[in-house]
């Protein structure tokens, strides 16, 4: 199978890239499935039933969040009725919404996509240790999905790596989210996992981490709140990662970055 999973979509030209770029790049890679982060899509706040309905028109199959999900109140009432919108799995039980879900290609190949979140630097949240061990001890590949898609949702590249060896051969890929950083340490792991601690962020790189760089470096030179965040305006990139699976085990046999438009480098597979 051909997978893609996008970074972090941040405000609207991180939507615009994603809206534009995904058609061709579904046709041209020939992906099956397509993954992205959707928890800043709404003006840098969480997302919108509208923002999902965009990206869900555009090819993308599965929209995760982190932990900006519930920024946008009127996500509560539709991540309940949406499954292919997720949440992390480490949410406490109570929680509106679903970690993880199980979907079909158009050719009717399985595909289980799992979400949790990091707790270094992060909301204190149950285990995500013991939540992505538990379903994937329940889901085990090739027996209950044909791929694996586990979006890593953390701070720290350290908690990121460890989460991915806990699910290596257990998964098909598992990449972090939440930098907004592509880092350069795309690999395949030992037991035949596909790792990349950040896929980096579908916004404007000319920025603070997506933000306008203006008013992120004065909170920076005051150390004052100032004015509201705002998304940077401008070109830009959408980041992701790409991953090509062993239909016969399920697990990856190529990793590559995807940079497409505006500042940084343009990669692909």
């Amino acid at each position: 199978m051909r997978l893609l999973y996008c970074g972090d979509i941040m405000g609207k030209p991180g939507r615009d890239v994603v809206v534009s770029e995904i058609p061709r790049l579904r046709k041209e890679l020939r992906l099956d499935f397509v993954v992205a982060c959707g928890e800043n899509a709404a003006h840098g706040f969480g997302i919108t039933a509208m923002i999902c309905q965009q990206l869900f028109a555009a090819g993308v199959d599965v929209v995760t969040t982190g932990n900006h999900a519930w920024d946008q109140r009127e996500i509560v009432t539709y991540i309940e009725a949406e499954p292919r919108l997720l949440r992390p799995l480490n949410y406490p039980p109570e929680t509106p919404g679903q970690g993880m879900g199980f979907y079909k290609t158009a050719e009717g190949r399985r595909v289980i996509v799992i979400q949790v979140m990091g707790r270094l630097y992060m909301d204190p949240l149950d285990d995500p240790f013991r939540a992505l061990d538990e379903a994937l001890k329940l889901h085990p590949l090739r027996d209950a999905a044909d791929a694996i898609l586990i979006d890593l949702h953390a701070e720290a590249s350290s908690e990121k790596g460890a989460l991915a060896h806990l699910a290596d051969g257990r998964a098909s890929m598992a990449v972090g989210s939440h930098t907004h950083i592509p880092t350069a340490d795309g690999r395949l792991m030992p037991g035949g996992t596909a790792f990349q601690s950040d896929a980096g962020m579908c916004g404007v790189y000319d920025s603070v981490i997506g933000m306008n760089k203006h008013i992120a470096t004065d909170r920076f030179v005051t150390k004052m709140r100032g004015e509201r965040l705002e998304p940077a305006e401008g070109e830009a990139t959408l980041c992701g990662v790409y991953v090509e699976t062993d239909d016969r085990t399920g697990l990856a046999t190529k990793i590559a970055p995807v940079r497409v438009g505006g500042h940084l480098a343009p990669a692909g597979p």
